[in-house]
């Protein structure tokens, strides 16, 4: 959008700006052409000016020896006029060819000077003085001829030159009539397109905002483009996040209230339970029983014995207990859980040997963590890891610092036969399983433990089969116990 706003108030300022220029442009040849037609109208009246007094001077020729001639000093005053009014045209500046035809003019002045001078001087011979009269008198009339010719072209040039200023002047008055009466149009239509540009789409945000306001959280932004595009990607975003998190404190409540059955059905039938368990015991020390009976009681037992585990997870669950903090060592829980786990009686060393652990420990700083609940999560991934390789596979174990040295990451990788990519999501929900006989609870439980340190465990797809978690704990400074 702001590209585009560039670009139309670019090429706006450039039309006007040419525009202007060649207002500009016309309004100074229109001067020029203006200083022209003023010279132009001079040199036509000088003309015409020298063209009266030859025409004056060729009066005072014709009314010589006439009871209406002139006395000696006008005519004389005449002919030197004539001669001051030729000179004058060459004080302006002329091109070639109107020089030379204005030196062409001021040699048959002077011929004619020549001619009236022997006119007036000439006393004793008649004849002679009538020849001389009469060439006198030709050469004014080509004089006149010439100037006559003259004055007509000034004038048909001067016509011409000024029709075409008159239509530069006509044309630069429609070009400012144009910016005048449409400029503002113009102006207005643009402001119209760029205003509404930006309202339109505020406008879609703002109703977005609303329905997102009044809880409608599915609404997304379409539409948009440019960096209004951007910005309602980012609320798309924002409103997913937002739908994300009310699902997280929802299930957080349910979690809440679950965690609170679980503890009262806990402690409801504990007891019972606890009772039941020592009478089997008393039972199956009885040496009246047969053996059939024997084993029903043993199996009794055994059963409550599985329902005491399972109330103990229930309140591992719903009331996990708060972190000891201690100086940890990452690296040598992650040896002592997978020590821990090889040393299991039900780990039969046929699974062990069919399972391959590759361990990549990095070089990890000690941090405040409880050992005891770490060991215990890492406990449970590692089982999971080791009961979805049934058959055998790797066992990778990474660990590394990242996030400038602020976060420890703990990769537990499997190549077994994975998770359902629908299930992901679901697997550290409570009793959710995917194993025959689980309760649903150690998942869950390893991330209340792992939130309680301040961190973070995710599950995905191993991109060499099967699936990897990844447990991601704040680093936190030994010396005072808080977070670095």
């Amino acid at each position: 959008m702001k590209n585009r706003i560039i670009i139309v108030l670019g090429i706006y300022a450039v039309v006007f700006l040419l525009a202007g220029l060649y207002i500009i442009k016309t309004v100074r040849d229109a001067t020029s052409r203006l200083d022209e037609l003023i010279t132009l109208h001079q040199v036509e009246i000088l003309r015409e000016h020298f063209l009266i007094q030859i025409k004056r001077v060729q009066t005072d020729l014709a009314l010589k020896d006439t009871r209406h001639s002139r006395d000696f000093n006008t005519f004389v005053d005449h002919a030197r006029h004539m001669s001051s009014v030729v000179n004058t045209c060459f004080d302006c500046h002329h091109g070639g060819p109107v020089a030379a035809r204005l030196q062409d003019l001021k040699r048959h002045t002077e011929i004619y000077q020549e001619s009236l001078s022997r006119v007036l001087t000439i006393r004793a011979n008649a004849a002679r003085l009538e020849n001389e009269e009469n060439a006198a008198f030709h050469v004014g009339e080509k004089l006149i001829e010439r100037v006559t010719e003259m004055v007509a072209t000034t004038g048909a040039r001067l016509e011409a030159n000024t029709q075409t200023a008159l239509r530069e002047i006509d044309d630069t008055k429609y070009i400012l009539y144009t910016l005048v009466i449409f400029g503002p149009l113009v102006s207005v239509a643009l402001g119209w397109v760029l205003v509404s540009g930006l309202t339109g789409p505020v406008r879609i945000l703002v109703a977005s905002t609303r329905k997102l306001k009044a809880g409608d959280l599915d609404h997304r932004v379409v539409g948009l483009r440019h960096e209004f595009g951007e910005l309602g990607g980012a609320f798309n975003e924002m409103a997913t996040s937002l739908k994300e998190h009310m699902q997280n404190m929802q299930r957080a409540e349910q979690l809440a209230a679950v965690g609170e059955l679980a503890a009262g059905l806990a402690h409801e039938i504990k007891n019972p339970l606890a009772g039941i368990k020592v009478a089997m015991r008393v039972l199956e020390d009885e040496a009246r029983l047969s053996a059939e009976d024997g084993e029903v009681v043993r199996k009794v037992g055994e059963e409550v014995g599985r329902l005491e585990a399972l109330m103990k997870s229930f309140l591992n669950f719903a009331k996990p207990p708060k972190p000891q903090l201690t100086d940890v060592n990452v690296n040598a829980v992650m040896n002592a859980t997978i020590a821990f786990y090889a040393g299991k009686p039900h780990a039969s060393p046929e699974r062990l040997n069919g399972i391959k652990i590759v361990k990549e420990f990095g070089d990890l700083p000690p941090t405040m963590a409880d050992p005891i609940q770490l060991q215990q999560v890492f406990v449970n991934l590692v089982i999971n890891a080791t009961d979805a390789m049934p058959e055998g596979g790797t066992l990778r174990v990474r660990t590394a610092l990242e996030d400038d040295a602020s976060v420890i990451k703990v990769e537990i990788a499997d190549t077994g036969r994975g998770i359902e990519a629908e299930h992901l999501e679901q697997i550290f929900e409570p009793f959710f399983t995917t194993k025959l006989g689980g309760t649903g609870l150690g998942l869950a439980t390893s991330r209340q433990l792992i939130q309680q340190h301040g961190g973070s465990i995710r599950v995905a797809e191993n991109t060499g089969g099967g699936t990897v978690f990844t447990v991601r704990l704040p680093v936190r400074a030994v010396e005072r116990g808080i977070e670095t």
